[in-house]
């Protein structure tokens, strides 16, 4: 099973290299990057390029590690026994199955995304380690263990919000999806924008990477943005000397590349000055 990439996804050969390492290690992959630079989206391109099923766990700021083997229902089993039901015999009937369990316990191979793992409590890596490892965990209610039929590939994104453990980086595959050079941004816009005018996409790749250069910014635009913006440009039937028209004051239609007040007063600053130096 080797990785390639996908027509619909633009994979470097650092990136193919990575993917190909750590499912020929059996470890899985951590991929850190800029928001809106892929990560999520290369799970889902892996899952397509090998024609497997992607399972996906969404992490938030509440998610417990627990949660991704299963949990207990004990509030409902007690209701159930107050009502006289049956099932309350069984307790495998109130065990809810976390995203671990249904990888492990799939018919065939998997991808398994663990999103945005930053986000959750310092100590949720570390209590995922030996299930990451092993490929098992005991059910303790039911006295059994659950042991992964086929190994997933395991994804794992990180935004670089907080460290990760040493002993978690050390059981991972690591690779840095660093943003795309202007040759490689062509490639990914031709992909989503097939056919676009070249002097459109020069002017607009070229006020693009202008913008993320500019010094004060607090928040630079991502691949994701910039599509989003060429959608809109072309929506509007707008050309290159469009475009270049408000070179010296805000890029047109910036609400799609520019996220906050402070960096949207700071390009009204610099046309400002422009302004005022003729």
């Amino acid at each position: 099973m080797k990785f390639q990439g996908t027509e619909s996804y633009v994979a470097t050969d650092d990136l193919t290299i990575a993917v190909n390492a750590a499912v020929t290690l059996e470890r899985p992959l951590l991929v850190k990057g800029e928001p809106g630079t892929g990560k999520t989206e290369l799970a889902k391109q892996i899952a397509t390029s090998l024609g497997v099923r992607m399972i996906e766990w969404n992490i938030k700021s509440t998610t417990r590690a627990q949660q991704g083997l299963y949990e207990y229902d004990a509030v409902s089993r007690l209701r159930d026994s107050q009502l006289g039901e049956e099932k309350v015999h069984d307790v495998a009937n109130y065990i809810r199955k976390g995203k671990l369990w249904e990888a492990f316990e799939a018919g065939e191979r998997v991808v398994l995304l663990i999103d945005e793992i930053d986000k959750a409590d310092i100590e949720f890596p570390n209590d995922l380690l030996q299930e990451l490892d092993k490929m098992e965990f005991f059910v303790y209610e039911t006295g059994k263990t659950v042991k992964a039929v086929n190994r997933p590939i395991v994804i794992i994104t990180s935004n670089n919000e907080k460290e990760l453990p040493d002993a978690f980086l050390r059981r991972c595959f690591f690779h840095y999806i660093r943003f795309p050079d202007m040759e490689t941004m062509r490639a990914i816009v031709e992909v989503h924008h097939p056919g676009i005018k070249e002097q459109l996409l020069t002017t607009a790749l070229t006020q693009f990477f202008d913008i993320r250069e500019q010094a004060g910014l607090k928040k630079k635009p991502s691949t994701s943005e910039v599509l989003d913006w060429l959608k809109l440009l072309l929506a509007e039937d707008m050309t290159a000397e469009d475009l270049k028209s408000g070179i010296a004051a805000l890029p047109k239609l910036h609400g799609a590349l520019l996220k906050n007040e402070q960096d949207v007063h700071l390009f009204e600053r610099i046309a400002f000055m422009a302004r005022g130096q003729r």
